[in-house]
C-alpha cells in the first residue's frame, strides 16, 4: 500500500514536470533570469526590513539608556538630599545637646 502511495506520487511529479516544461510561458533562460530577478528582489527587501529593524531597535534601546541615566541620577540626587538631611540633622541634634546645661 505504501508502494502505491510512493508510486502515485512520483507519477504525479512526473505528469506536473511535465505539463509544467509544455505550458512555461518562457524559455529555461527567461525563466532563471525571472527567478533570479525575484530572489535579489526578495533579498533586497529582506536586507531593508533587517536596516529599519535595527534602526527602530537602537532607537528604542537609546531611549530605555537615557530614561535609565534619569533614573539613577534623580535617585543619586535623591540619596545625596537624604545623607545630606541626616547630617544636618545630627549637627542639630549635637548642638543642641551641647547647648543644655549638663
Amino acid at each position: 500500500m505504501k508502494s502505491d502511495g510512493l508510486a502515485n506520487f512520483l507519477l504525479g511529479l512526473g505528469v506536473g514536470i511535465g505539463l509544467g516544461v509544455l505550458f512555461a510561458p518562457r524559455s529555461g533562460e527567461e525563466t532563471r533570469g525571472y527567478i533570479k530577478e525575484r530572489a535579489d528582489e526578495g533579498a533586497d527587501y529582506l536586507k531593508r526590513q533587517t536596516e529599519d529593524l535595527r534602526a527602530d531597535l537602537k532607537a528604542k534601546a537609546d531611549d530605555i539608556a537615557d530614561k535609565s541615566r534619569d533614573v539613577l541620577n534623580r535617585q543619586r540626587d535623591n540619596l545625596s538630599e537624604a545623607i545630606n538631611a541626616g547630617k544636618q540633622a545630627y549637627r542639630e541634634k549635637i548642638d543642641s545637646m551641647s547647648e543644655k546645661p549638663v
